[in-house]
């Protein structure tokens, strides 16, 4: 059955390791559009760190944002969010400040209490430079608790592999653990990791799913492309999963399709093979 959808994670996958896009990624994007193909970026990115790449992107390219808790456009438009309960959150706050240095709320706005964050840390090494880049979508609050009065997209949680890893085994083992899903996002090279907690079940996979129901789509007429345990659920789901070379190797071991690293075109070369169907 041809590919009729083909979603794509943006860092590790889209873009080089120097955050760049290449050229050839995108004419081969704009190659698969112009064939019927509906492109779909899927990351746990927020829009605002999304937009000017979406731009680039072919037209009514969707995007798929904050590790599939809301769905938008390209122009930024919301056509559908999938929130974590601000009681839910508040509870999750409180049971982890044992474990934890900080935590980020994130909201579906475009200003200054976009994220809420506890205890920033202006001088970490892995992520001085994002909260330099998104200044001004942070408030730095006292206490988040408090401050968490309207349903946030997510929480997120930053530190080591080892205690991200921890605080997941934690979100687990506690007794309201079905009110919310978590993902992890693991840079081994670097010992550092994220760790998203979003709303009951929800994934990129499952908002992958839900997004290729709406347009009348099967598994088997969707490609997923992917480098990172956040995409797993969505690897899972594609008829025609592919795992990026450079990916986490708790992702090469289930056996998927393994294109080359994202500094050597290896989306390029999937969606080539695998989706247009030619050498």
């Amino acid at each position: 059955m041809p590919v009729k959808l083909i979603a794509i994670d943006i860092d590790g996958t889209l873009l080089d390791s120097s955050s760049r896009l290449p050229e050839n990624n995108l004419s081969v994007l704009q190659e698969a559009s112009r064939h019927g193909v509906d492109i779909v970026l899927v990351t746990g990115r927020s829009f605002h760190h999304t937009r000017e790449l979406a731009l680039q992107m072919p037209a009514r390219t969707i995007l798929i944002l904050n590790n599939g808790s809301v769905v938008k456009d390209q122009s930024g438009a919301t056509l559908a969010s999938h929130t974590l309960p601000a009681e839910t959150a508040r509870y999750i706050v409180k049971e982890t400040r044992a474990v934890r240095d900080g935590a980020a709320a994130i909201f579906d706005r475009d200003d200054d209490r976009q994220f809420l964050c506890e205890r920033i840390d202006w001088t970490h090494p892995h992520r001085r430079h994002y909260f330099e880049l998104h200044n001004a979508w942070i408030t730095q609050v006292s206490s988040l608790a408090t401050e968490l009065t309207e349903d946030p997209l997510q929480l997120g949680f930053t530190g080591d592999v080892s205690s991200m890893r921890e605080l997941a085994e934690l979100l687990t083992s506690l007794p309201r653990a079905a009110e919310y899903s978590h993902a992890l996002t693991e840079y081994q090279l670097r010992n550092f990791s994220l760790l998203d907690v979003l709303s009951p079940g929800r994934s990129k996979g499952r908002t992958l799913a839900e997004w290729s129901t709406q347009r009348g789509l099967t598994p088997s007429e969707v490609m997923a492309i992917g480098d990172n345990l956040n995409d797993r659920e969505m690897l899972d789901f594609a008829g025609i999963p592919v795992v990026m070379g450079n990916a986490t190797p708790g992702l090469k071991k289930h056996g998927w399709i393994q294109t080359d690293t994202n500094d050597e075109e290896g989306l390029a070369k999937a969606i080539i093979k695998y989706a247009l169907k030619r050498s």
